[in-house]
């Protein structure tokens, strides 16, 4: 959702499903009192530390232009989504792009939770930026599906258990951000137009093997006592509905996952 040439605040829209609403009528613990569809706002502020370190400072403009905390400005947010990269190398790009490594985030996640807001966990799987053009998987891991599938299951559930020690609860978990192509590429990636419909259905199967070990891997850490997020897919160009049908046709054909893999659709919307 972030472009790699900016460092800006973006915004962003969920409605949770209410739990008759869910596949198969799966129960799923809600973050409000009464069960009912809950409305996350927010901003993704990945970037905020690095840019304070940077000596960035924020002022509100309805406050007489006093510096206050980005956090505090956005009145009216109740979420954040911070994106996590497994083993970022500084640096990147003659040094411009810093690292959202676990220690990074787990700072920021603390201190936006301490201030009541839900916490969105945008996994990227990749040592760098992940989107549809970049998705590599991270350098140090396994070139075999197996191998890398079983790693991807043991690196969900150790990470959502150190947010959990730091007495972080997720709201949110992506796993993995704008797959449209896949990820943990090359291994997990894949194409929407790979004619007939039989090759496009195995084109998807690694990616679909890979998906199905990072769910367990939520499922691994609930068993162990972290709070139970709510599990977001997300793919990008969500006005394309023949993209959407084709590729969502593709990931289920396979039998290596299913609908209720997930509580949230999430769709990266660029209509400019």
């Amino acid at each position: 959702m972030l472009s790699k040439s900016s460092f800006a605040i973006l915004p962003f829209l969920f409605a949770s499903a209410a739990p008759w609403a869910l596949p198969g009528n799966s129960p799923i613990k809600r973050d409000d009192e009464y069960g009912e569809p809950y409305f996350y706002k927010g901003f993704d502020l990945s970037s905020l530390k690095i840019q304070e370190d940077g000596g960035a400072i924020y002022k509100d403009t309805l406050r007489g232009n006093v510096t206050r905390p980005v956090e505090d400005i956005l009145e009216g947010m109740n979420t954040v989504r911070l994106r996590l990269w497994v083993n970022p190398q500084i640096p990147y790009d003659d040094g411009y792009y810093q690292s959202y490594d676990l220690e990074y985030v787990l700072a920021l996640a603390k201190r936006f939770n301490d201030k009541g807001h839900h916490i969105y966990l945008d996994y990227h799987f990749s040592d760098y930026w992940a989107d549809p053009q970049h998705n590599y998987a991270p350098v140090a891991w396994s070139k075999e599906v197996a191998p890398l599938a079983k790693r991807l299951r043991k690196y969900v559930s150790h990470t959502m258990q150190a947010f959990s020690n730091a007495g972080i609860d997720l709201s949110m978990v992506s796993l993995g951000n704008e797959i449209r192509h896949g990820m943990l590429w090359p291994l997990g990636q894949v194409d929407v137009d790979v004619e007939p419909r039989g090759a496009r259905i195995a084109n998807f199967t690694n990616l679909a093997t890979i998906y199905s070990a990072a769910r367990k891997g939520v499922d691994d850490a609930v068993a162990a006592g972290v709070h139970k997020p709510q599990v977001m897919i997300h793919i990008d160009n969500g006005w394309n509905m023949t993209l959407q049908e084709r590729w969502f046709n593709s990931f289920l054909a396979t039998g290596k996952v299913k609908i209720s893999d997930w509580d949230i659709f999430g769709f990266s919307m660029y209509p400019f």
